[in-house]
């Protein structure tokens, strides 16, 4: 959805489908690669009980989505070394749970893993899309890119605030578990501020105000729930709403014409 909202919005022309199917695989890759190896926690969190429980379908998934990306990149192999950008960049979010010597070293140094994620995310879903296009950047898609990376950090920084305790057991730094309460506050909101003042800055490059309304709400949501996700760590909470924020814009945008 996301993908498809930023090729709508600038009418970009690519080979979406082959894209598409490659960000759809990729992206189950990368999710099971991540659990698969994720260490046992004594975490009450019902899927991490599950992926604990499954670890042999997560291999296989980590197969079988292998191979579909690899058959949906062949089409795109020109763009290899963009896309290559985005497969380092995953790579480095979960390098810290390898069992080798160089990964306990990341584990030290990896201050900045949450902004890999969302760098990637926003990467896969705004800028490689552009950049397969061939459409000539300027102010309203590097606007728009830094607007999606600030929003999807600040739901990232929620993600990590919830598995603090469990990072600092593990010994993974990053900046959630440096900063303490006041300061985590602050970057989120932060995040926050800057991603509405980018959105709201694109009505000056063509934008409707329809569209950054509706680019607005999921953030004006976030900010609503962030109280109460620390005090919730639902899955449904987690795993349906607050990672359904980051496609709601997206929904919303497909039914309005450009």
């Amino acid at each position: 959805m996301m993908v498809h909202q930023v090729s709508n919005l600038f009418h970009l022309q690519y080979n979406f489908a082959s894209y598409m199917g490659f960000v759809f695989f990729s992206t189950i890759c990368s999710y099971n690669f991540h659990w698969y190896l994720t260490p046992h926690t004594v975490s009450e969190n019902r899927r991490t009980l599950w992926t604990q429980q499954h670890k042999s379908v997560h291999l296989l998934l980590i197969i079988l989505s292998f191979v579909g990306a690899s058959l949906f990149f062949l089409p795109l192999m020109e763009y290899w070394i963009w896309i290559g950008i985005s497969v380092f960049l995953t790579f480095l979010y979960s390098a810290p749970k390898l069992p080798f010597k160089p990964a306990y070293f990341l584990q030290k140094i990896a201050v900045g893993k949450t902004i890999f994620l969302a760098l990637v995310w926003m990467y896969v879903t705004s800028i490689l899309p552009i950049i397969l296009s061939g459409e000539i950047w300027g102010a309203k898609q590097i606007l728009f890119c830094v607007g999606r990376f600030f929003f999807i950090y600040a739901i990232c920084i929620i993600f990590d605030l919830r598995d603090r305790e469990q990072d600092r057991r593990d010994g993974i730094r990053s900046m959630i578990t440096f900063f303490n309460d006041k300061g985590i506050n602050a970057l989120f909101y932060s995040s926050l501020f800057v991603y509405s003042i980018v959105t709201i800055s694109l009505y000056n490059y063509g934008i409707s105000v329809l569209v950054i309304v509706v680019l607005l709400l999921p953030a004006f949501i976030v900010t609503a729930l962030y109280r109460y996700t620390k005090r919730n760590f639902s899955d449904y909470l987690y795993y349906f709403l607050l990672d359904g924020m980051m496609a709601l814009s997206a929904l919303l945008t497909s039914f309005i014409p450009f």
